[in-house]
């Protein structure tokens, strides 16, 4: 049997793959430079694999055609799914066309008087001295506006007029709109208008009907309103990109990541979780690994072709209620990642007076310059440029017929004409390789910047943390990040490469529900919690509805100080006084200052049910060398760091064995990425094959 984990990034998709099949681990083993296999327990091998997300001439979906190159299925033949057990998925369909703009059609249903309330929101000025303000552009193509209304305590002020509503729906419908978003005033609390109007949609034919008491069941008109616009703009989307997997994958059960870091069956699987599905992968499963190597304090660095995301671990995964993504302003729980435009693949420029790294990336076609299809010079190539990356090390899938390796040449020609170009503007000689430092100078400073914003602005510090680095282009960069922010430790997974990937096989699958309540925290409004959230778990067992298999709870409130906006999560307690102190600490320690005169609001509570998932074991290696015999170098290259070109060591990951130490300037190379051990760090390897990166 065969149990698939797969992360289609913006660059490449990365799949792992568990199996008991011998015949496939003899097949595959003919092409060791493309398939990484290692042998778990229990007669079970590992298969990590890499493939071009976006390859139009090749194959039509990444993910599928990654299965059909394991299983050794030709492109016309039908995959035989009785072989696979499972598939769990991460994937960026729904982020794309939320930052290309490209969802489907929307009209939104709003409470009449309140056309434009999404619009204006909360007026907020991102850039507060910019005479012309350039709002994101609405979701929604139309607005039809519903007289109704309920008053905040629920007595219906005015009723719907149902066949004025049908005709106007009717009259969209016929446009061309198939999907809608409800969007009532007090409906998180009263949604008996809400749901007359969405049988109405129904009866007349919409497809994808997005309720806003369903999709986000809290106070705030415009969040609500925003995610349940979202919700419906990306939900039909994923729908067919679901239903083009399920297709060709007939009675497979196939899974899909959520941004909140649980596992959800794909038929239950909407748009509004779907935002952060590849990242919350990788964080799932650089949390789980760093907490098997024993650490308990880490902040996770991901970064792929795209861009980098970063997040904080501390016990508990964080998540957040309110988010902006790509100008759309979301109220459900996500992980709290902070991505910024810089991967691999972020483009280089020169302005005339400064160097600039992103915001745009080269993708996967054309790719970086070395990606021999004529693309702009990006982060990968400075990093060929000052020898950190070397092609014969590197797979050769490049150029038209993917089978050639990265281009060096091309890449040395265009920093020497940039060197030119610079020169000549600013009359400052500098080499080409020190051209490319000063471009990888300014990513890292970038990608520190946005670990400072989840760690030390939040009262952390992140010296005494982990940096558990992964992503194709995050071995690269560690120790330059780790040194800016004076962090001592860096730990890599021997599947750091793929770990999103990896990630969506370690996740177990969770349903999150939230109640709001808005009332002060008292001892008289306990039992009116546990009433709440009673109800909440019903529902979200209802979502696993797996039977009888053992479940997890876990219960919290989000407090806040009375006229204040910002909330504090805390753990339920039938104590309000251990609430209270936990709200406070948490408050000191971010805020500075806590105000022991102002009454606590409980703002709205969540329950999460978690359902463990059977894991792929982490196998022990052992050491076959002598203790005194250190590994040896496949070779010795030119590696510019520093501000000077340093004789490198090129070690392969496979040939290191456990209480092996080698000091830098280094590189350690493996089937799925490249590590950089700057000079002044050595690289450890532990019994569990994992490179622990120490400060000297």
């Amino acid at each position: 049997m065969l149990k698939v984990f797969a992360d289609r990034g913006g660059t490449f998709t990365d799949i792992v793959a568990v199996t008991n099949n011998q015949a496939i681990i003899d097949r595959l083993s003919r092409y060791p430079e493309r398939f990484l296999i290692v042998s778990l327990p229990k007669g079970q091998w590992i298969i990590v694999y890499k493939l071009l997300s976006e390859n139009p001439e090749q194959y039509q979906d990444a993910a599928i055609q990654g299965i059909r190159d394991i299983m050794g299925i030709s492109g016309n033949e039908p995959i035989p799914t009785e072989a696979i057990e499972v598939i769990k998925m991460g994937t960026t369909v729904a982020t794309n066309a939320l930052l290309e703009r490209k969802g489907d059609r929307v009209v939104l249903l709003i409470t009449k008087g309140f056309k434009d309330a999404l619009r204006i929101a909360y007026q907020n000025r991102p850039n507060i001295f910019a005479r012309h303000i350039v709002l994101p552009t609405m979701l929604y193509e139309q607005v039809i506006e519903i007289n109704e209304r309920y008053d905040a305590h629920g007595n219906e002020l005015i009723s719907i007029n149902i066949e004025q509503a049908k005709n106007e729906l009717q009259v969209v419908y016929n446009t061309g709109i198939q999907s809608c978003a409800i969007v009532f005033m007090h409906s998180d609390r009263y949604p008996e208008h809400e749901q007359q109007i969405a049988q109405i949609a129904q009866k007349i034919g919409f497809t994808q009907i997005s309720v806003s008491h369903q999709v986000s069941p809290l106070m705030k008109l415009v969040s609500r309103g925003d995610t349940t616009v979202v919700d419906a703009y990306l939900t039909p989307i994923l729908r067919r990109y679901v239903n083009q997997i399920a297709s060709q994958l007939p009675g497979v059960k196939l899974m899909f990541m959520k941004s909140d870091g649980g596992l959800v069956a794909a038929e239950q699987f909407q748009g509004k979780d779907s935002i952060l599905s590849g990242p919350a992968g990788g964080i799932v499963g650089a949390v789980q690994t760093s907490k098997r190597a024993g650490f308990e304090l880490v902040i996770t660095f991901d970064m792929g072709g795209t861009s980098t995301d970063v997040a904080h671990f501390k016990g508990e995964y964080e998540r957040q209620l309110d988010s902006e993504i790509a100008g759309a302003r979301m109220r459900v729980p996500v992980l709290a990642i902070n991505t910024i435009a810089a991967g691999g693949g972020s483009i280089l420029s020169f302005d005339g007076s400064s160097y600039r790294v992103g915001p745009k990336s080269a993708g996967s076609n054309p790719g970086p310059a070395c990606y021999r299809r004529g693309g702009p010079l990006a982060v990968t190539d400075a990093n060929v440029m000052l020898g950190k990356i070397h092609p014969q090390y590197f797979p050769s899938v490049f150029g038209i017929d993917g089978n050639l390796p990265l281009d060096k040449d091309t890449v040395i020609q265009q920093f020497t004409q940039l060197a030119q170009d610079i020169q000549a503007a600013t009359l400052n000689h500098c080499t080409p390789e020190q051209v490319a430092a000063g471009f990888i100078a300014i990513a890292v400073e970038n990608m520190a910047n946005a670990i400072k914003k989840i760690s030390l602005q939040r009262g952390y510090d992140v010296t005494q943390y982990v940096l558990c680095c992964f992503g194709g282009a995050g071995g690269q960069v560690a120790c330059l990040i780790a040194d800016t922010l004076g962090m001592q430790k860096i730990f890599l997974h021997p599947y750091a490469g793929v770990l999103s990937a990896y990630g969506m096989g370690l996740a177990d699958v969770r349903a999150i529900r939230e109640g709001g309540v808005e009332q002060p925290l008292t001892q008289a409004l306990i039992p009116k919690l546990h009433q709440l959230m009673q109800y909440l778990e019903t529902q979200a067992n209802n979502e696993i509805n797996e039977g009888n298999v053992q479940t997890e709870i876990v219960q919290k409130v989000n407090l806040k100080y009375e006229g204040t906006n910002s909330n504090l999560t805390v753990n339920f307690a039938d104590d309000v006084l251990l609430m209270r102190q936990e709200f406070e600490n948490e408050h000191k320690s971010r805020y500075g200052f806590i105000q022991l005169e102002k009454t606590l609001i409980v703002e709205s509570t969540s329950v999460e049910v978690i359902q463990k998932m059977d894991t792929p074991e982490e196998p022990l290696i052992t050491r076959t060398r002598s203790l005194f015999e250190a590994p040896e170098a496949v070779e010795i290259v030119r590696m510019f760091t520093a501000d000077k070109w340093h004789d490198t060591p090129v070690y392969r990951r496979e040939d290191l064995q456990p209480e092996d130490s080698i000091n830098g300037p280094a590189i350690i190379v493996e089937k799925i990425s490249t590590i950089v051990v700057e000079p002044h760090w050595q690289a450890i390897l532990t019994e569990y094959n994992h490179l622990i990166l120490q400060r000297l």
